[in-house]
């Protein structure tokens, strides 16, 4: 099963994290490739972006449902392929390692499914690290830049 997972601390208190992570419309349009999303409620949303794996360029059309939140620490979702036949989760957790410092771990696993799974899955093997490597810096340099324009405004 493709996987990724990621692991960054920030000069930030976990509530601060939780703020940010724990509402979807902050952080899907830091997903690299990101063109949309629709949010259908507030466990629920489709996103559409483009992926460059290998020779494969596609758009890819996912749905995504939050499964569980547990304040500050958790977000855990599912992901299902609305245009290819793939699924996966993920998830953020938070750890707090002092008031103003707080450990972000990111995971996600996508598996293909289907007739073109033995080609595609190899595939993923290497892009989904990337991916999720990249998301999770993305959401953290998002934090930083928020948390230095509120400082700058005080």
């Amino acid at each position: 099963m493709p996987q990724g997972i990621h692991t960054i601390e920030l000069n930030l208190p976990i509530q601060s994290v939780w703020e940010f992570v724990s509402v979807m419309e902050n952080w899907i349009p830091l997903v690299p490739g990101y063109i949309s999303h629709e949010i259908i409620n507030d466990r629920q949303s489709t996103w559409t972006f483009t992926t460059d794996i290998g020779i494969l360029k596609k758009k890819i059309h996912l749905q995504v449902d939050i499964t569980k939140w547990v304040e500050p620490t958790l977000v855990k979702f599912n992901l299902t392929g609305i245009n290819e036949n793939f699924s996966g989760e993920g998830y953020f957790k938070a750890q707090e390692l002092g008031k103003q410092h707080t450990k972000m771990t990111g995971f996600i696993e996508i598996t293909a499914k289907g007739v073109k799974a033995p080609v595609i899955n190899p595939v993923l093997k290497n892009y989904v690290p990337e991916m999720t490597t990249d998301l999770v810096e993305a959401i953290a340099n998002r934090m930083n830049e928020i948390a230095s324009s509120t400082s700058t405004r005080k």
